[in-house]
């Protein structure tokens, strides 16, 4: 494939490629400031892998497109991880310079070299390469760590391309698209978005941080088109957008990634006409490999939809949900030995557990990880946890297990409220949806939940002895 950033260049030069506040750069703009940027860091004669530690700001943005233009694949951190976790991400992806947006430096081990820094060097002149070839790593991204140590993935120019044109197929697209991205550079969802700007030649509007009324205010009146959020930026802007308001014509779809929803914000959502694309991926597969399409979203409420066209699943006999696709990733860096026990016969082992319908369509379960087995019974934390949403006291949910002499396991729900309510009352509600081995044992009342650096929910890292029981 020729070089994305060349292509794209000359064939929309004058089309936006990126909009940040009030700033904005076209594709022939954007490859200009792109190679000067590449210039800088070549200045700087790096010899290894380099990283890159931004926030979504317009450099950071320029940055790791520039990194890919020396024919390196950026490895990409995470802001959020604590000096000791990056510590470690660096040295197992043996990285030897570090470019950093200012406001993020840190004492890391190797060469660090802030964005303003950068801006000092004299930019060499740097000559890109001409092709992307589709089996080259393009990008490094860690896992969320969610079941252990962070992996590093190998995410390929052909793992994105194949991506972008499954989307794409999905989504449909116009020459007047713009995707809003407010989550993180950092994340394969926000990453994708950049390189889908320049496979599709769309306009990216960059948003630094997620704020749910900015974000709602730049849906209601800016020519968006599509958003992608995670759960709870989906709730915070359901909170936020007054029952009048409602979001400009232009504006096609929420795709939303990241983890379960529960089907009361679903519900909330089509009885406010705002059209939500449920999907399902991973940084292994380089975004979404399932999703559901606009025609069968009311009807298939609560499912991931139908396996993108590049894409294909099956449920092996432990109900794990099994892809195979051009998507998936070359593998773990430095980790051939733990990547090949994910893949059988060509298929990968994604640890999450599921089902398909008579029609295809996806139902995600949970993380095999996160299954409680009870008594011989299989209790998934998300049933309970749609049930328990659907309480108007229950401000939000989260279902782990304890171990118990009799029964093995049983589950504990974590809960904040939105009013006041007893233990005797949580039961009875329980016991009326659910099988009674299902209800939770004991509920305690938490002021936050544990999560990654990636903003994923740490359910085993929940704990009694952290929080209060509720009597």
């Amino acid at each position: 494939m020729e070089n994305w950033l060349s292509k794209r260049a000359r064939l929309s030069p004058e089309k936006i490629a990126v909009r940040a506040g009030e700033q904005s750069l076209t594709f022939a703009e954007l490859q200009q400031q792109v190679l000067q940027q590449a210039g800088r860091i070549q200045q700087l004669a790096p010899s290894g892998r380099i990283a890159v530690l931004t926030d979504n700001s317009l450099t950071g943005y320029v940055t790791i497109l520039a990194v890919q233009q020396l024919d390196v694949a950026p490895v990409l951190l995470n802001q959020r991880l604590s000096v000791d976790e990056l510590t470690q991400q660096l040295a197992d992806a043996a990285v030897t310079l570090c470019l950093t947006a200012d406001k993020l430096v840190r004492p890391l081990p190797i060469k660090v070299v802030s964005f303003s820094q950068l801006a000092q060097q004299k930019p060499l002149v740097v000559t890109p390469p001409t092709e992307f070839t589709a089996t080259t790593v393009a990008s490094i991204m860690f896992t969320s760590g969610t079941s252990g140590h962070a992996k590093g993935v190998l995410q390929t120019y052909g793992n994105h391309f194949y991506s972008a044109i499954g989307s794409v197929l999905n989504l449909g697209l116009t020459t007047e698209d713009a995707w809003l991205c407010c989550v993180p550079l950092f994340h394969i969802s926000g990453l994708s978005i950049m390189l889908r700007g320049l496979i599709y030649g769309m306009t990216v509007v960059l948003v630094d941080h997620f704020d749910a009324e900015e974000i709602n205010h730049l849906l209601c009146t800016q020519p968006i088109t599509t958003i992608s959020v995670v759960p709870y930026m989906l709730q915070k802007l359901l909170q936020t957008l007054p029952q009048t308001q409602h979001y400009q014509a232009a504006f096609r779809c929420m795709l939303l990634g990241g983890g379960p929803i529960d089907r009361a914000t679903l519900a909330e959502c089509q009885q406010r006409q705002i059209p939500v694309i449920q999907s399902y991926g991973m940084t292994e597969t380089a975004s979404q490999i399932v999703a559901l399409d606009f025609a069968n979203a009311a009807r298939k409420l609560g499912s991931a939809g139908q396996p993108l066209f590049p894409v294909q699943i099956k449920i092996d006999a432990a109900q794990h949900i099994l892809v195979k696709t051009p998507t998936l990733a070359a593998g773990y860096l430095d980790q051939p030995e733990i990547w090949a026990k994910q893949l059988h016969a060509g298929w990968f082992d994604t640890d999450d557990i599921g089902y398909l319908d008579d029609e295809g369509f996806l139902f995600v379960q949970g993380r095999s990880g996160d299954m409680i087995n009870s008594g011989g019974e299989n209790i998934f934390p998300g049933e309970i946890e749609a049930v328990y949403q659907q309480h108007p006291a229950v401000k939000s949910i989260v279902v782990a297990s304890a171990t118990d002499k009799t029964w093995g396991h049983v589950p504990l729900a974590y809960l904040q409220l939105n009013s006041a309510i007893s233990v005797t009352e949580l039961r009875a509600y329980g016991r009326q949806h659910l099988a009674h081995y299902k209800v939770p044992r004991d509920f305690y009342l938490v002021t936050d939940y544990p999560r990654t650096g990636n903003g994923k929910l740490k359910r085993r890292a929940l704990s009694p002895q952290t929080a209060q029981l509720l009597k």
